[in-house]
């Protein structure tokens, strides 16, 4: 780097010298820069930053008085490592935000599952994807469960409680029960994923029960075609996730106790 300080000769009264320049070297080739003090009436100069600097300012000297500093090209904080707008980090490090997640699938809570296993719930005819429980979230059964309790509620019957403990009890014991049966074994989330997807049908029973009185034969038919609807989506879930084809009814029989204690929290 090589700076460059000159002394005019315009300097007023018999202080006025000659013209006098200094070069200095300084190693490390980081750019060249010239500091010059003169102008007209006492006038001080400005400073002229090199190529790498990018003319960190500029002075410009008026007659008479003292210039001022003004930052011409200097480089920006937010040009080091990229764009700030594009989501990179300065210092060249991460982060794009574009390439982010969404926050509810970073949650947990994927609405393209939660579809494709309702509509197993809806559709028990329909053949079963034996990898449907991979994602085993479980935003759609909390959801199910919030909207029983709700319709209850409307209905004067405030459940809540019972249907947490009810579907606690529930799925440990459907966890430990297939843990038996099975020799690929299941999670506790699956369980709870699968039970909480088949409670659906519980759900529309809970809502027909809020606009009439299920304490009669039409509520038992009801009822029943519940129980046996979420008792057998269930049971082919189950099945199709751990290839238990030949224990259908085995699986079957806890699943209708389950969801009948359901069935007897909606009607009475």
């Amino acid at each position: 780097m090589e700076t460059s300080i000159s002394i005019g000769d315009d300097l007023s009264g018999d202080m006025a010298a000659p013209g006098l320049e200094f070069y200095g070297s300084v190693p490390g080739g980081v750019g060249s820069g010239s500091m010059s003090t003169g102008g007209g009436g006492g006038g001080v100069g400005g400073f002229y930053g090199g190529d790498h600097m990018q003319g960190f300012g500029q002075h410009e000297a008026s007659s008479g008085g003292a210039g001022s500093f003004y930052p011409s090209s200097a480089p920006s904080a937010f040009d080091v490592g990229g764009s700030i707008g594009s989501g990179k980090m300065l210092g060249g490090g991460f982060v794009s935000f574009d390439d982010e997640p969404p926050l509810l699938e970073e949650l947990g809570v994927n609405f393209l599952h939660i579809k494709q296993k309702t509509m197993s719930v809806l559709h028990p005819m329909t053949a079963v994807d034996p990898h449907i429980m991979d994602d085993t979230d479980l935003a759609g059964p909390l959801i199910f469960c919030l909207l029983l309790g709700a319709f209850l509620l409307a209905s004067g019957k405030v459940h809540f409680g019972y249907i947490y403990g009810v579907a606690v009890m529930g799925c440990l014991g459907m966890y430990l029960v297939l843990g038996m049966m099975s020799d690929r074994g299941i999670s506790l989330s699956q369980t709870a994923s699968v039970l909480g997807y088949s409670l659906l049908p519980m759900v529309a029973l809970s809502c027909v029960s809020v606009l009439v009185s299920l304490k009669g034969f039409v509520g038992l038919i009801l009822a029943v075609a519940s129980v046996l609807w979420c008792a057998y989506s269930s049971t082919r879930l189950f099945v199709a996730v751990l290839t238990m084809d030949h224990q259908f009814l085995l699986v079957a029989y806890p699943c209708v106790l389950l969801f009948g204690v359901f069935a007897l929290l909606t009607v009475f």
